[in-house]
């Protein structure tokens, strides 16, 4: 992002216009051991952001504010994994019944992104490379027909986040056994071959309509072959040893990957920040598509805020960005 300049919200529009800041963990009182483990600090970061911008705010914790319409003139949503199947799509609905104007894309681009098999499809439409998968959705025949062929593979919710409910499988048996795993958790499961490598993250953000692509994030692996986990990436358990979140400087791949994610966002604009994520290996050149998540993890300790402070940019000015462009998108500024 060269010489990008961060967005700011004029100070009129600060005191007149009412942001209503929806996220699970906003109101987090600091004590316990939430299940969502680092969110919990997230959320409650995010909502000192907000407040620290001097924006008019309202903070709440439950979708429950959206089902009498607020007295509000723009929501900022991060209520995602809300406990319930398909939930990351409720709370813009919810604001779209409600008739307010919301940060981020709109339900069915949501429900296009977080549809892992759904996501594939249309990024190798659009000439990505993507390994070879199968959708095996709950109620239909489990099938090994449909099964890509690999030595070992990965079985997860379709929709899952942050590798929760992942599995690790050699054959058939595997397969079939962790798909009803999935299947009894409530979910669609979704199944591809292993790739060895570490994932290069992509963030990006919208700038006067426009996507960006912000400094790419990698979580270099320790052994290629090691599967995160849900636990590792909430910081549930000591993952210290295993990767490492670090710059990607290997100028090459870098641009070849912004290539493919200027490809795969076609279908999904206007999204207001995203993150792209692709497996590469390193010694070979290889990079395979992996998945995209809209209305992502923004936490200074993430991708987001690290990529934001490698360009040089603090983790208000990349909130207050983000922000500001969704507010001049949606007619709330100019």
């Amino acid at each position: 992002m060269p010489d990008l300049q961060p967005m700011t919200i004029d100070a009129a529009a600060k005191e007149k216009l009412r942001i209503l800041f929806l996220a699970k963990n906003a109101l987090w009182d600091g004590t316990g051991s939430p299940e969502d483990g680092n969110h919990a600090r997230y959320h409650r970061e995010m909502a000192q952001v907000l407040r620290d911008l001097g924006l008019n705010l309202t903070i709440s914790d439950s979708f429950d504010i959206l089902f009498n319409k607020p007295d509000v003139d723009f929501v900022f949503p991060l209520l995602n994994r809300a406990g319930f199947f398909n939930s990351e799509m409720m709370c813009p609905l919810l604001c779209e019944r409600a008739g307010l104007p919301y940060l981020g894309a709109s339900p069915i681009v949501r429900g296009l992104s977080d549809d892992k098999h759904l996501a594939k499809r249309s990024v190798r439409a659009a000439g990505v490379p993507t390994a070879d998968w199968a959708i095996y959705r709950r109620g239909a025949p489990v099938e090994q027909d449909k099964c890509p062929t690999a030595t070992r593979y990965v079985v997860k919710p379709n929709n899952s986040s942050a590798s929760w409910g992942v599995h690790d499988a050699h054959d058939w048996d595997g397969v079939a056994q962790a798909v009803a795993e999935v299947h009894a958790l409530g979910h669609d499961a979704i199944v591809e071959g292993f790739i060895d490598g570490s994932d290069v993250e992509v963030p990006v953000i919208t700038v006067n309509g426009e996507p960006q692509i912000m400094p790419m994030m990698i979580f270099r692996q320790a052994d290629p072959s090691h599967l995160r986990t849900y636990y590792e990436k909430r910081d549930l358990v000591d993952r210290s040893q295993k990767y490492s979140l670090d710059p990607f400087e290997n100028e090459e791949m870098a641009a070849q990957i912004a290539e493919y994610t200027k490809l795969a966002w076609g279908d999904y604009r206007p999204f207001d920040y995203g993150r792209f994520e692709f497996r590469v290996n390193e010694e070979t050149g290889e990079i395979t598509f992996l998945e995209l998540n809209l209305n992502c993890n923004l936490w200074s300790e993430k991708v987001f805020g690290r990529s934001a402070a490698l360009a040089g940019w603090t983790q208000a000015q990349l909130i207050e960005t983000i922000l500001a462009e969704s507010l001049r998108r949606h007619g709330l500024t100019e």
